[in-house]
C-alpha cells in the first residue's frame, strides 16, 4: 500500500495541474472610433495620413479589408450589433432615439436591449468590466462605468456633469485626482482618453469598450476625407499612441467603428417625383434607402434608376433586403440613393431638394453600398499580422469574446 501511494504521489506531481493546463486569460480594450471609415486606414498613403500609431497597428495585428455593417448603419444600432452579434431588430436598439410613440427619447438604458451583450457575458463569467461612453449602458452591470448619456452635446463632446449622475459612484472623482485636466465642462476624445489610462493604470478590467465621437461630429460638419475630418483622425491616432503605450503586456487591443461615412451634396424631395410623375402611392424614406410597397411607384423608382436620373440609385435585391432589414420584407422594392445623395421627403411645391441639411457628411446608408465600410483590427500575443477578407459586423462580438475564452449565448 505504501508503495502504491509513493507511486500516486509521484505520478500526481509530474502531471500539470488543471490550472497549468488552461490558458492565461487575456484582458481585452476595444476602442471604437465612431465613424471611421475603412477607407481611411485603406487609402492612408494616398490621403498622406499622418497616422504613426495605427500603420503600425495595420502592420503587426489581424485585419479585415472591411466590415459590412448592421441597417441601420447609424451609432447605437451599430454598436449595440458589435456587442450582441445579432441585428438591431432583434436586439431592439433600431436608433440613436426611441420612436415618437415611446417619447422619442435615446436609447440610454441596457434594459432596452432584449439579448445578452459581451458586457453581460463577461459579468456572468465574473469578468470585470468598463466602459467609456458607450452607447445603451446606462445602469449596466458594468464595474466601472462611464456611460453615453448627456443633456447637451457639443459636437462629439457631452457634458460631463450629466455623465457624471449615471456613472459608477466615485469614479469621476478619482479620475480627476489622477489628472486634474479631466473635470473640464465637455467630455471629448482627450478626456476619454485620460479615463482609459485611469483604468489600465489603476483597475486593469477584464474587458474596456471605449467609444471615440470626435471624428464623427467632424465628418458631419466639414464632409469625410476632407482636411478638417483628416486632422481630427490624426489627432485620434495620438490618442491611440497614449493608450498602446501604456497598456499592459496582458491585455489585447481590438480596433473597431460603427460605420462607414459618405460626403452629402443634398437631400432629395422624394414628393417632387412622385407629383411631377402623376403616379399615385406612397414611398417612404428612410434616409438612406427610398422603400415602397406600391407596385406603380415601384416601376416609377426602377425607370428613374434606370436613367440615372431624380436622384434614385441602385435597386436592392429582394433577397439581400430582407436579409439586413427583415423588417421591410412586404416592401415591393427598396432603392439607394444616387452617390452623395440622401432621401429626405417634403413639401412638393419646395422644389426638388429638401431644405438643405447643414452637415456636409451623413451615414445611415445601405450596408452593401461600395466602399461604405467601418473597421476591424485585432493586435495582441499569438496574433499574426495578416489581413483577411471583409467580414459582417454579426461576427465580431464572437471574435471579441474569443480572446477572453467566453462562449457567449
Amino acid at each position: 500500500m505504501r508503495r502504491l501511494l509513493s507511486g500516486l504521489f509521484v505520478l500526481l506531481s509530474i502531471l500539470p495541474s488543471a490550472a497549468q493546463q488552461q490558458p492565461a486569460r487575456r484582458k481585452l480594450i476595444v476602442v471604437s472610433v465612431d465613424g471611421l471609415d475603412w477607407r481611411y486606414l485603406r487609402d492612408r498613403d494616398e490621403m498622406h495620413l499622418s497616422i504613426p500609431n495605427l500603420r503600425r497597428l495595420l502592420a503587426t495585428s489581424e485585419v479585415a479589408d472591411g466590415v459590412i455593417g448592421v441597417f441601420p448603419t447609424i451609432t447605437w444600432p451599430s454598436h449595440t450589433s458589435l456587442i450582441t452579434g445579432v441585428r438591431p431588430d432583434q436586439h431592439g436598439i433600431q436608433g440613436n432615439r426611441r420612436p415618437k410613440s415611446e417619447g422619442g427619447d435615446y436609447y440610454w438604458s441596457a434594459s432596452l436591449i432584449r439579448v445578452p451583450t459581451l458586457l453581460t457575458c463577461a459579468a456572468d463569467n465574473h469578468l470585470t468590466t468598463a466602459t467609456i461612453t458607450w452607447p445603451v449602458t446606462v445602469d449596466a452591470p458594468i464595474t466601472w462605468n462611464l456611460p453615453e448619456y448627456f443633456h447637451r452635446r457639443d459636437g462629439g463632446s457631452m457634458d460631463l456633469g450629466t455623465i457624471a449622475s449615471k456613472a459608477t459612484p466615485g469614479l469621476v472623482d478619482s479620475i480627476s485626482h489622477m489628472y486634474p485636466s479631466f473635470p473640464q465642462q465637455w467630455m471629448d476624445d482627450r478626456t476619454r482618453t485620460l479615463a482609459v489610462l485611469y483604468l489600465l493604470k489603476e483597475k486593469q478590467p477584464d474587458l474596456i469598450l471605449v467609444h471615440l465621437v470626435d471624428l464623427d461630429s467632424e465628418e458631419h460638419d466639414q464632409g469625410p476625407f476632407t482636411q478638417n475630418a483628416n486632422a481630427i483622425l490624426e489627432r485620434t491616432d495620438q490618442l491611440l499612441g497614449d493608450m498602446l503605450s501604456t497598456l499592459p503586456t496582458n491585455y489585447d487591443f481590438a480596433l473597431v467603428s460603427d460605420h462607414g461615412f459618405e460626403r452629402i451634396d443634398h437631400v432629395a424631395n422624394l414628393s417632387v417625383l412622385l407629383a411631377s410623375s402623376g403616379v399615385k402611392g406612397s414611398v417612404r424614406s428612410l434616409g438612406g434607402l427610398a422603400v415602397t410597397s406600391d407596385s406603380a411607384v415601384a416601376d416609377l423608382l426602377r425607370h428613374s434608376s434606370a436613367e440615372h436620373k431624380d436622384q434614385i440609385g441602385h435597386e436592392i435585391p429582394h433577397e439581400e433586403l430582407i436579409h439586413y432589414a427583415p423588417d421591410l420584407k412586404d416592401a415591393v422594392a427598396a432603392f439607394e440613393p444616387a452617390p452623395h445623395v440622401m432621401f429626405g421627403f417634403g413639401d412638393s411645391s419646395a422644389g426638388p431638394y429638401v431644405t438643405p441639411s447643414q452637415e456636409k457628411g451623413n451615414h445611415g446608408l445601405w450596408p452593401t453600398l461600395p466602399g461604405y465600410r467601418s473597421v476591424f483590427l485585432l493586435h495582441g500575443a499569438g496574433i499574426d499580422p495578416h489581413t483577411i477578407s471583409e467580414i459582417q459586423m454579426l461576427s465580431i462580438r464572437d471574435r471579441l469574446a474569443s480572446r477572453l475564452n467566453l462562449q457567449c449565448r
